[in-house]
């Protein structure tokens, strides 16, 4: 008989206090709780963890090394799994070469609709690549740019070739590039580059016949001279950038512009290919339209042959579009996309799918989303389901969790004081719950009473950038405004690109990650840990280099990171706990060394919460109360910052601001990763900023927020070419009145009797 249930028993992974549940399988069963209630802990790091655990195991050892390892996660029993299919926030990422049309296989199913009935016949699909060498624009190799030299910032002409005039760390004074120029005979190398000869000039960009003798392990060997504009050509701009190293890309694009390919005009194929059409377009110009006008031009297409693959891909265009990404084009590169976009790109590719009896984990796929958006995922949730399959969902979005089967609350709060299932059972049950959750579903907060008046005004003036229609709008300052609308309307064009152009002084505070170093944490990153280590050696009569993981008091074994990396070169890195520190970081000398009778590695194993009440020092204090204020309590103070979530990263960026005043704040869908009952802690936080005199621009989908706002700018009708017009300007209680305005459509429903 097969189980009808996930069963797990014993489960301790993180703060997870030796949690037993039942999972039902064929439901939607949504996770909720606060952040850092032990949600992920116990979806991805015990069930999503342990199925892929085993689904690897059953693959050959070869196989195995090259597959990321999972560790066997800290539990009784795990019983009655599924093939885990994990569909999370990570951006996809990936190269020029990567597209929306290439990761979803779209593009590939246009490639053999063309090859099939596009007029005149060039070949069979692979043809019509632009990452195949039969299709690609030769110029270009198929990126549909190319980067060319901007002599003035390669080169210093009031400078010689002795003086360093090539400007690029690569052909720095005696380098081996640089002696290329310099023993070649064609030049005075003490002559000012603004003095050459036109034919000095030519051999210099240009080259000229002959090889250099250079020196090379104690001989020489003749090198073909080259012309610098040919040299950097071959070393730099035939190659893709994203392939290089940060330090070889951040010189190149010092000294680079990037303009589109003249050959192809930026469609990224060879002319042949792009002679063949169907019904007047070529496969570029059907890549170049947004989803739902795709959708129109390929029901166009009757020709017999290719009918199958008409339908087909028309089914993989709905799909995009009921996903609300109806403005998305396929030759959209997926480094652009943001993590809800990436998510919802991911699950494209499983709505096709034939398998039954998958596991579906989603990590808060409303992220990005506006509230008419939620009901599209919710019904593509539904038909996953009724598939034969189980969804997990981990989630705080109130209109998810009502489409739920099944509901598992953790709480009955954050960190030490998570990690327990407080409620189990289905939604309506939940709203009778005496939990955080439930009380938050009970409860529908009603717009504000009063709003502030402007102090004055930020104008943007025509605003044409994408799909924003010339726009000119005011935004009001010394307030809190909130600019909305669907995804795809223009937001964030307006705001990010447009505005933040007309107005860089403003601050951004947004989802980027913070660091890319794993020895930040969020004690170095607030300032806290300066004083921490201060008080530490004040105490004890020492250094206080002892106390950094950085310096004197590291372990020699891990050098202060508490684990070792063992690098596998192109797989995921191994990491095991140091075994000299035992993941302390800190040498023994060091950790008999104590502060109120806890020593530096129980300190930095403390949440900020825990912190906040340790330290009576108002350095220390303060900076960490900020951070439990912005629903960050549960992070520990030794947490790598690379290990944080975009919603994270910015709510720490936002921490570290509290206090300040006069300043323009642009934050970008701040509510991302907090529960119902943090929302209006984070609007506490919002006020104060603008109490203290500062103007703050809010890019957000939550109502709650719309509701607290003192102005409010909403783009739409939709989204893409349907967009970027200006549907509403005023306070949420005129937007209850507004007919044409999704948002107000949303808005209405929210409110408490409805």
């Amino acid at each position: 008989m097969r189980p009808t249930f996930i069963t797990i028993a014993g489960a301790r992974e993180n703060n997870l206090k030796n949690v037993s549940v039942e999972v039902p399988k064929h439901q939607i069963t949504v996770f909720t709780g606060v952040s850092g209630s032990g949600k992920s802990s116990l979806v991805f790091d015990t069930i999503a963890a342990e199925s892929q655990r085993q689904l690897n195991e059953t693959f050959t050892a070869f196989v195995r090394n090259r597959l990321p390892r999972y560790g066997q996660p800290d539990a009784d029993v795990i019983e009655g799994l599924s093939t885990a299919i994990i569909i999370n926030q990570k951006r996809l990422g990936g190269n020029s070469r990567s597209t929306v049309g290439t990761i979803t296989d779209l593009y590939a199913l246009l490639r053999l609709l063309f090859s099939r009935a596009g007029e005149p016949a060039v070949g069979y699909s692979n043809a019509f690549s632009f990452n195949d060498p039969a299709g690609m624009c030769l110029d270009c190799e198929g990126l549909g740019r190319r980067m060319q030299v901007d002599l003035g910032k390669l080169l210093d002409t009031s400078r010689s070739l002795n003086e360093g005039a090539i400007d690029h760390p690569a052909f720095s004074v005696g380098g081996w590039f640089w002696k290329l120029y310099a023993n070649s005979g064609l030049f005075d190398n003490d002559k000012k580059l603004g003095d050459y000869s036109r034919e000095e000039w030519d051999a210099l960009l240009h080259g000229a016949d002959g090889s250099i003798a250079l020196d090379w392990q104690g001989g020489q060997i003749n090198s073909r001279y080259e012309g610098l504009l040919e040299k950097f050509d071959r070393l730099y701009l035939r190659k893709n950038p994203e392939e290089m190293s940060a330090k070889n890309r951040a010189a190149l694009e010092r000294v680079v512009s990037v303009s589109v390919c003249r050959t192809c005009e930026g469609r990224r194929l060879n002319k042949d290919v792009l002679a063949c059409r169907i019904n007047g377009r070529n496969i570029a110009e059907f890549a170049a339209l947004e989803a739902d006008a795709l959708v129109e031009a390929v029901r166009e297409i009757t020709a017999p042959q290719v009918s199958t693959v008409v339908r087909n891909l028309l089914e993989r265009l709905g799909h995009l579009v009921d996903l609300g990404l109806d403005y998305l084009t396929l030759d959209r590169e997926t480094s652009t996309l943001s993590g809800g976009e990436s998510q919802r790109i991911k699950m494209i590719r499983h709505l096709n799918s034939s398998l039954v009896e998958v596991a579906y984990i989603f990590d808060e796929p409303t992220i990005g989303l506006h509230p008419q958006d939620v009901r599209r995922l919710t019904t593509l949730m539904r038909h996953l389901r009724d598939k034969g399959n189980t969804v997990l969902v981990v989630e705080h979005d109130r209109d998810v969790i009502e489409v739920a089967d099944h509901v598992i609350d953790l709480g009955p709060r954050a960190g030490r004081h998570g990690g327990e299932i407080v409620y189990q059972g289905d939604v309506e049950g939940l709203h009778a719950a005496d939990t955080l959750t439930g009380a938050c579903m009970r409860r529908k907060l009603p717009i504000k009473e009063e709003f502030r008046r402007p102090s004055g005004h930020l104008q943007v003036t025509e605003a044409s950038l994408h799909n924003l229609k010339n726009l000119t709008v005011e935004i009001p300052t010394g307030v809190l405004t909130v600019v909305t609308g669907v995804a795809g309307s223009g937001k964030s064009t307006l705001i990010h690109q447009v505005f933040r152009a007309q107005h860089p002084d403003a601050v951004i505070v947004d989802q980027s990650a913070v660091t890319t170093n794993r020895r930040s944490n969020p004690a170095t990153y607030t300032g806290v840990m300066d004083e921490i280590r201060r008080r530490f050696a004040r105490e004890n009569g020492v250094s206080a280099s002892l106390f950094s993981f950085n310096s004197a008091g590291a372990c020699p074994n891990c050098q202060g990171e508490g684990v070792i990396y063992t690098d596998l070169a192109f797989m995921d890195p191994m990491i095991t706990v140091c075994e000299v520190c035992s993941g302390k970081r800190f040498t023994e000398e060091v950790l008999r060394h104590t502060l109120r009778g806890r020593n530096i590695s129980d300190v930095l194993a403390m949440s900020a919460a825990e912190a906040a009440e340790f330290f009576t020092e108002p350095k220390v204090a303060e900076k960490l109360e900020s951070v439990v204020a912005v629903g960050l309590g549960y992070l520990q103070l030794g947490q790598p910052l690379n290990t944080l979530s975009g919603g994270e990263c910015q709510r720490i960026k936002l921490a570290t601001e509290l206090g300040k005043s006069g300043t323009v704040y642009v934050l970008d869908e701040p509510t991302t990763g907090l529960h119902m009952s943090d929302i209006s802690s984070l609007l506490g936080i919002i006020d104060t900023l603008v109490d203290h005199g500062n103007s703050v621009i809010v890019i957000e989908h939550n109502l709650d927020v719309v509701k607290n706002a003192d102005w409010v700018i909403d783009l739409g009708p939709r989204g893409g070419r349907s967009g970027g017009e200006i549907m509403f300007e005023g306070t949420p209680r005129e937007l209850l009145a507004a007919t044409d305005s999704l948002t107000a459509e949303s808005l209405r429903e929210s409110l408490p009797g409805d």
